[in-house]
């Protein structure tokens, strides 16, 4: 494929430069948007029918623009920006705005097509022009991943002839360019240095892989950056795209990892993705790799809570799905079950079974808040067991997720979990940044070496390192997360206080006093309502209709506050979501919690929200 000039509509070209002129501050500033004007099964497509229409009517003005619904809810999985990009490259080409996709990553694009090829057990050719990209391993990807292609070197599209499978062609391009499309192409990747990719579907036959490769954006990588589309819709309209002053990518990326390991308390090297899942995703891989040479023939076990943050469980099943070896088992942590009494039972059970056991776990758990007994954690992790033949079984690897307490030190010399084989990871769009980049980390004890190295190997492969400006951001907001974290854990503990005396028949998760004085400072909790019916049904259904009736009232009295969100982290406002209904989106629903959890940030109008909360009591 050659990249042509530019021939878009002139309309459409003048329009999209009004409209960057005019766009609102959320479309390059937000990690997460509103979930009262967002449907999630219309995401991307209601955004853009209404911009359709907008467009149409020559309407760039600064208000209609904010009125239109959120995108999607997390930025990294797509947002307004990448959508108009989308679109744009769409209607230059003569393609449905679904049938384009941009990533931060140059390299998943590719993978997500062959994963589903992998599933329905299609062959694959990789024709590619140029070199490919830097971090692409063959080897690897055909070993560890499963995944079987062919690889060919061309000049141009036309140069693929026909195959019995898909085609993908890979092509280097400087700018946003019109494809020169080929019958025997079926996916058109487009690298782009400095920002990522754009996948482009060919023909209605592939229009199957849409939905799956969007999946595969939502869970294992991040869609191409606000600050790139910007960027890319920029070289589109021939608007000059030189950015401010370039900063120091070493010299930032020096300043995130130091105060990593000052944060941390760790002595390794830490690793920092474009996004939460990013990183989980390197660990995923990396765990799996090491397991697959250094285990061979050996089950996989993932153990995995059920009712976990949405991303990281469908993340867990859809490696397992691609893996013989690999299986998930449920670890029952919350709502009266005990972590570290399930841990026991498990672990005990795939020592049995001679297979290779890794916890994810969250502490404190998310969304009851809940934190176990660390010292028996420790014992439980620590126990030597045998295999049914009395040989000694493979120790656990633990994975943590801490996002909820990054400032709490597990892995450091001497600390609760540095005898343990121990990685804990954090996502970036919380407290790192405080809400302005995706970026998270990861970092091992002095236990897991060889393992950070694999799980380093596949975040360059992935191509899900943090870009510049990520890294830009936390190099700025990480000095300061700890002092926010306890600010926001003092605004969140007078709320909870307040709920407890004005509503002492909620339910409240949240920690005690003894723990927080251990260190565990979360600035989330979350609330059960109290309820009324006569059967478990019209309780529920009383219950959850009072969620909502909650939410609504502080996001409608509090708007430049209260929003209905995920986020958690913020440098300013409040943070309502049922967790069910968002981040249990993809979650079993007999494993979903339909209780509101709440996210305070060090910079909120307590007295105001303590008002409207009394009202919302004084109308039940």
């Amino acid at each position: 494929m050659n990249s042509i000039t530019l021939s878009h509509d002139k309309t459409m070209l003048t329009y999209i430069q009004d409209v960057l002129e005019n766009m609102p501050a959320d479309w390059l500033n937000l990690t997460t948007h509103r979930l009262d004007i967002y449907n999630e099964s219309l995401a991307k497509t209601q955004f853009l029918e209404q911009f359709e229409l907008l467009f149409h009517a020559g309407n760039a003005h600064a208000p209609a623009l904010s009125e239109l619904p959120t995108a999607f809810d997390y930025i990294r999985l797509g947002h307004p920006l990448s959508c108009v990009l989308e679109w744009a490259i769409a209607k230059s080409n003569g393609l449905p705005a679904d049938n384009v996709i941009s990533f931060s990553s140059q390299t998943i694009p590719v993978f997500a097509i062959l994963r589903k090829n992998l599933l329905d057990k299609k062959n694959t050719l990789i024709a590619y022009s140029g070199d490919l990209p830097a971090a692409f391993d063959a080897d690897v990807l055909k070993r560890i991943y499963g995944y079987q292609f062919e690889l060919k070197k061309v000049e141009n599209a036309s140069d693929v002839g026909d195959f019995d499978g898909s085609t993908v062609f890979i092509s280097h391009q400087n700018g946003m360019g019109v494809i020169a499309p080929s019958p025997n192409v079926d996916f058109y990747v487009n690298l782009h240095a400095n920002l990522g990719s754009v996948l482009l579907v060919n023909g209605r036959p592939n229009e199957s892989y849409i939905s799956e490769i969007q999946h595969v954006r939502r869970r294992e990588t991040i869609a191409m950056t606000p600050v790139n589309c910007l960027l890319a819709l920029k070289s589109i309209t021939g608007t000059s795209t030189e950015a401010d002053e370039k900063s120091d990518v070493k010299a930032d990326k020096s300043r995130v990892l130091d105060a990593i390991k000052k944060i941390t308390g760790t002595p390794t090297k830490a690793l920092v993705g474009s996004s939460g899942l990013s990183i989980q995703y390197a660990i995923m891989m990396g765990i799996v790799h090491d397991a697959l040479e250094n285990h061979p023939g050996k089950a996989i076990k993932i153990i995995v809570p059920p009712n976990c943050y949405g991303g990281t469980n469908d993340q867990a099943r859809r490696v397992a799905a691609c893996n013989e070896h690999v299986e998930i088992v449920d670890l029952p942590v919350d709502g009266g079950n005990d972590m570290v009494q399930s841990i026991d039972q498990v672990l005990t059970q795939i020592a049995k079974e001679d297979a290779v056991p890794y916890i994810i776990a969250e502490i404190p758990t998310n969304p009851r808040v809940e934190v176990p007994e660390l010292l028996k954690l420790r014992e439980v992790l620590s126990q030597v067991r045998k295999t049914a033949t009395s040989a000694n079984a493979i120790d656990p690897v633990f994975i943590l997720d801490q996002t909820f307490c990054p400032n709490v030190l597990f892995l450091g010399e001497g600390e609760i979990l540095s005898t343990v084989r121990t990685i804990s990871y954090v996502s970036g769009s919380k407290f790192p940044s405080g809400g302005k980049c995706t970026a998270g980390y990861c970092v091992g004890n002095t236990k897991t070496v060889d393992l950070m190295d694999k799980i380093e190997k596949h975040l360059q492969l992935c191509d899900n390192e943090a870009t510049d400006l990520q890294l830009e951001i936390l190099a700025k907001q990480m000095p300061s997360m700890n002092q926010r974290i306890q600010d926001a854990y003092q605004n969140t503990r007078e709320f909870v206080n307040y709920i407890q005396q004005h509503l002492p028949e909620a339910k409240i998760n949240f920690v005690s006093e003894e723990l927080a004085s251990e260190g565990f400072t979360p600035s989330v909790f979350s609330l059960d309502l109290p309820t009324k019916g006569d059967t478990a049904a019209e309780k529920e259904s009383y219950k959850r209709a009072l969620n909502h009736k909650l939410i609504n009232l502080m996001i409608t009295r509090i708007p430049h506050e209260s929003k209905y969100c995920v986020s958690y982290g913020q440098l300013k406002g409040c943070y309502w979501t049922i967790p069910a209904t968002s981040t249990q989106g993809t979650t079993k629903e007999g494993d979903k919690d339909y209780i509101a959890r709440v996210a305070l940030s060090p910079d909120i109008d307590l007295d105001l929200h303590k008002k409207v909360f009394l009202e919302f009591v004084e109308g039940i």
